[in-house]
């Protein structure tokens, strides 16, 4: 009989900076459940959530500008630091993290301690245009007042 290994985050403590990763990758079938989590032909669904990747076949989610971390999954709620479509999540979403622990996690609540200050969050932006195949058209206008 396998055991259940104990979790060791917990993800309502956490400013989802899972969800602020420059590719989050996105599977077709993701696609469709998205589409019908929101009632819309699965094209829209493409279009309004994804956009091109890395390689000529890879789609990811699109972003939103975010306060913490620079951007942030388009689908996550800025105020509430949660998915807006938990039920109908990517499935990389599902898999995140893919064992007991957060490294991430654990970074923040070593940060919370040693600031005495269980809200903290360490702030930590994406370098602008690190992956500028990746940028958002908002962050590609961002750029060019940047470097003026």
């Amino acid at each position: 009989m396998s055991r259940k290994l104990p979790v060791l985050y917990d993800c309502l403590k956490c400013p989802s900076y899972c969800c602020t990763y420059p590719r989050i990758p996105i599977t077709r079938r993701d696609v469709q459940r998205l589409a019908r989590h929101f009632d819309i032909p699965e094209e829209e669904a493409r279009r309004r959530f994804t956009k091109p990747g890395m390689s000529r076949r890879e789609r990811v989610m699109r972003h939103q500008r975010d306060e913490i971390f620079g951007s942030a999954c388009t689908l996550l709620d800025p105020k509430t630091r949660l998915c807006t479509v938990h039920r109908a999540r990517p499935s990389v979403c599902r898999g995140h993290p893919d064992g007991p622990r957060c490294g991430y996690y654990e970074f923040l609540t070593f940060e919370r301690r040693d600031q005495e200050d269980p809200e903290f969050v360490a702030r930590a932006y994406n370098l602008p245009n690190e992956f500028p195949e990746l940028a958002e058209p908002w962050e590609r206008e961002t750029s060019k007042v940047d470097s003026a």
